[in-house]
Formats: structure tokens, C-alpha cells, sequence
């Protein structure tokens, strides 16, 4: 006797409404907030509204090369979100979680944020410490699904996606892959922090395990630095040979229009992300 052959569902696209997430913005307190606009219709025209932050559900892959402010973005997004109330997990797979709490403490403080309120809301997995967690997805997600469940986290961090395919890149678009479907079943608004490889260009969206983690995200958020070494390069960007400036790029989002133009930001001495202005209008400036 034959088994009977497996069906899989299929819909039509007016039967989704109910469940297509509405668009709205996930405050992350930087500039980028401005960035992501929806269309709305004013007197027979479509105008751009600013979202208000990053889209709501969206998982995003934040790439850059070291010191380029990745896991600063990530902390001042954790510490903005919990001080606000909103649960957070932060899974940590590079530094050891201790140090999490003086870095979302000296955020909070920069910031004028309440430490108190986000010290409560942030929750923490320490993967950095725990070599089970980085080996296996699947231990490392019941975990994950335990919290959320048990906290009722809505964003998730993980400090770095690359940590957990670190010496077997060619899994990295299944793991990445995995850790993106996990976070849509439990409907977290999620950021991915991504190292590039050396020979990986410095303003792609490429990081290590390829173009495959890019493809896989909802959108990138490219993070860049490059060092005056020339005359011309001080005079272009009105620094001193040995300075530092640093870009900030929207590199794609399929849920909502966002700002395509690369950013100066800076990082300030306080360790928080300040966007500054499109690389176009401070060059004219």
C-alpha cells in the first residue's frame, strides 16, 4: 500500500491580512529612526512618513570590521528599548555578559536613560562562556525560547551571529538561516552583528560566511571607518592626518523605503552612536 502523498498549504494573499505585522517603527535612539519611512496618501499624493525607528518584526544583520561601532549600536539599541519598558534579550557569543552590564549602564547614563528600569528589562544569555550554546543551535535556541516565553521578550541581539559558525563558514547560511526563522515564530524584532573577513571589503554588506547572511535578513546595516592618511583625504573630509571617519549605510530593507545615502557618525566619548549627516552635505559643509 502506497503512503499517501504529503500536501503542504498554500494560501491566497487576501487570506494573510490578518496575520502581515503592521509597520511601524522600533525606536533604536539614534538617527536611524529618521531613516525608514512609510508612504502615506495626503491630498491625492503619496508622501514619505518617517517610521520612527527600525520596522517592527524585521531582523536586521549589522556588518562592519573591527572598532566600527557594531556591538555599540547593538548596546545603545538594548539599553534605549529596556529603558522605554520593552523586554530584551541579549545573547552574548564574544565578550563574557559581565561586561554587558557597565557598557548598558554607561549608556543609560550618557543617554539620560533610567538604568534602573533597563537593568530590570534586559535579559542575558551568555554563549561567550558556554561552549554547548555555540556549538549547537538547537540548545542554544530552547534557551532563547525559554526566555521569551518566560520574560515576554519582544527584541532579541545576538553579539556576534558569526560566533556561532566561526570555524565552519559553510554552515553559516543554515545557521543564519535557523536563527532568523526562530526569531519570526516568536515575532522579536532582532539584530544580528556580523564580522567581516579581511579580504571582505570594508563598505559591502559581505561578511563572514558570505553574501548567504545578507541574502537571508530582512536588511543590512553597513558600518565603515576609514583612517586620513593623505592631505587630500583631511582636506575632502576636514580632518587631521591620523583622524578617523566613520559611514553609517541602509543597506536594503524589504519591509519598508529607507534613507540609501551613506551617513558620517561618530563615536563619542561616552561610547554612544551620534549620526551626524548624509557624507554628501558634510563634505559641502
Amino acid at each position: 500500500m502506497m503512503n499517501e502523498e504529503k500536501r503542504f498549504s498554500f494560501y491566497e494573499l487576501g487570506e494573510l491580512a490578518e496575520k502581515a505585522p503592521k509597520l511601524f517603527g522600533i525606536p533604536t535612539g539614534t538617527k536611524l529612526d529618521e531613516m525608514f519611512y512609510k508612504l502615506e496618501e495626503e491630498d491625492g499624493k503619496l508622501v514619505k512618513k518617517p517610521l520612527g525607528g527600525l520596522p517592527y518584526l524585521s531582523i536586521f544583520n549589522i556588518s562592519g570590521i573591527p572598532d566600527t561601532g557594531k556591538s555599540l549600536f547593538a548596546e545603545q539599541f538594548a539599553a534605549y528599548q529596556a529603558a522605554k519598558g520593552y523586554k530584551v534579550l541579549f545573547v552574548t557569543v564574544e565578550s563574557p555578559a559581565n561586561f554587558l552590564y557597565s557598557a548598558i549602564r554607561e549608556k543609560c547614563k550618557a543617554l539620560g536613560l533610567d538604568f534602573d528600569e533597563a537593568e530590570k528589562n534586559i535579559v542575558v544569555i551568555d554563549a561567550s562562556e558556554e561552549e554547548e550554546l555555540r556549538e549547537n543551535p538547537k540548545a542554544l535556541m530552547e534557551t532563547m525560547a525559554y526566555a521569551i516565553k518566560e520574560k515576554k521578550i519582544t527584541n532579541v541581539i545576538i553579539d556576534s551571529i558569526t560566533g556561532l559558525y566561526e570555524h565552519k563558514e559553510m554552515m553559516a547560511r543554515q545557521i543564519v538561516r535557523q536563527f532568523f526563522n526562530f526569531l519570526k515564530k516568536w515575532r522579536q524584532t532582532g539584530l544580528f552583528i556580523s564580522q567581516k573577513r579581511s579580504a571582505q571589503a570594508s563598505e559591502s554588506v559581505e561578511a563572514a560566511g558570505g553574501l548567504a547572511v545578507a541574502h537571508i535578513v530582512d536588511g543590512t546595516i553597513v558600518v565603515d571607518k576609514k583612517l586620513i592618511m593623505s592631505q587630500r583625504e583631511a582636506n575632502l573630509y576636514k580632518k587631521d592626518i591620523g583622524d578617523v571617519i566613520r559611514f553609517i549605510r541602509i543597506d536594503g530593507c524589504r519591509l519598508s523605503g529607507h534613507d540609501t545615502r551613506t551617513w558620517v557618525f561618530e563615536i563619542t566619548d561616552a561610547g554612544t552612536v551620534e549620526i551626524i549627516a548624509p557624507l554628501s552635505e558634510y563634505i559641502r559643509r
